[in-house]
């Protein structure tokens, strides 16, 4: 499966993870949402920035997936804790991310910059950070 993942350009996410600095993803929520159960080890990311461009400028490969149970705010804030080294997040992520009651950490490998190019996201009307596009060819603009 692929996905189109979009990254905090103010936080500088995309160059964080192109340099190997930042080697895990983070997302959460009150509820189980997207991308809750819904990544897979092998499946690959497709990095755009949330800075307006809407072009995708880089790949990653996903390593490995924990989708946490539901936690207190302590356990969620103490498995973000944990997990601090690769997750490299800001004061304003570790705000929005850590005590949250699900969260899913993806651990990433071989990420690298690409051709930039756009996508088609008509048939996404709710636009959330994280799109699970099946083959990313289907969504592809212009190339």
């Amino acid at each position: 499966m692929d996905h189109v993942v979009y990254t905090d350009a103010q936080a500088d996410e995309l160059s964080n993870i192109l340099s190997g600095v930042k080697t895990m993803i983070i997302r959460g929520a009150a509820g189980r949402k997207m991308p809750y159960g819904r990544v897979d080890p092998g499946d690959w990311l497709y990095l755009i920035e949330n800075d307006g461009s809407g072009l995708v400028k880089a790949q990653t490969q996903v390593k490995a997936v924990l989708n946490s149970p539901k936690m207190t705010a302590d356990e969620s804030v103490a498995l973000v804790e944990r997990h601090r080294q690769q997750l490299q997040l800001t004061a304003a992520q570790h705000k929005r991310w850590a005590g949250k009651r699900y969260l899913v950490l993806i651990e990433i490998q071989g990420a690298e910059e690409i051709a930039p190019f756009g996508i088609d996201k008509s048939h996404y009307g709710n636009m959330d950070d994280w799109l699970p596009v099946g083959a990313i060819e289907t969504v592809r603009l212009g190339g």
